[in-house]
């Protein structure tokens, strides 16, 4: 479907945009948004530069499409997990979720938001901002969700839904570090577990 739409001159593009998409975003799940060149890119998606630059822009572009193909795919977790009823259920779902998405069979340990932060130079800079960004928001969802719980009643009144919400990131991050370092999913569950028994009462 998306390979009919037209480029340039209305031209038929040769490719599925969908599945060069995902082939990008799983290239920066693995290797960060520095460590893969347009070269890197343009062999795991199948497609030329000129098609590339076409359909996605530059790489920094290309870079933000995968981040919200990866929030809305394997990070959908996170999203979900707001929903959940009780603030101990939100930060279970979110644990637990972090360590399936970085333990995948057949997929890059890790997280994509992690590994596409190990950017530092000046030609990283707009994917780094991008991705504090990403998990600025993420906090303040979080911390949000926290907040009504305590304006609720689910969460005693003196508890402070800011620490909450770092406390659950830092784990699930921590877990992200740890998958990506080769810890397995019955260690990072563990890990998980503990975090959890130490939640409030």
């Amino acid at each position: 479907m998306a390979g009919s739409r037209s480029a340039g001159m209305g031209r038929p593009r040769e490719f599925d945009i969908d599945e060069a998409l995902e082939r990008a975003m799983q290239v920066f799940w693995e290797r960060g948004y520095e460590g893969v060149s347009l070269t890197d890119l343009t062999k795991a998606m199948g497609i030329t530069k000129p098609s590339l630059y076409a359909a996605f822009g530059n790489k920094e572009e290309l870079f933000r499409k995968a981040l919200e193909r990866y929030t809305e795919g394997p990070a959908g977790y996170g999203t979900r997990a707001l929903e959940e009823p009780t603030a101990r259920g939100v930060a279970e779902a979110i644990l637990r979720g972090a360590v399936r998405t970085t333990t995948r069979p057949g997929g890059p340990a890790g997280c994509l938001v992690v590994q596409g932060a190990l950017a530092s130079s000046d030609a990283g800079r707009s994917a780094h901002d991008m991705l504090v960004e990403w998990r600025n928001d993420s906090g303040l969802r979080l911390e949000e969700r926290f907040q009504r719980a305590v304006d609720e009643g689910d969460l005693p009144r003196d508890a402070d839904p800011r620490q909450l919400a770092r406390y659950v990131m830092t784990v699930t991050f921590g877990i992200a570090v740890q998958a990506a370092g080769g810890l397995g999913r019955n260690e990072l569950q563990d890990i998980a577990g503990m975090a959890l028994e130490r939640w409030l009462p």
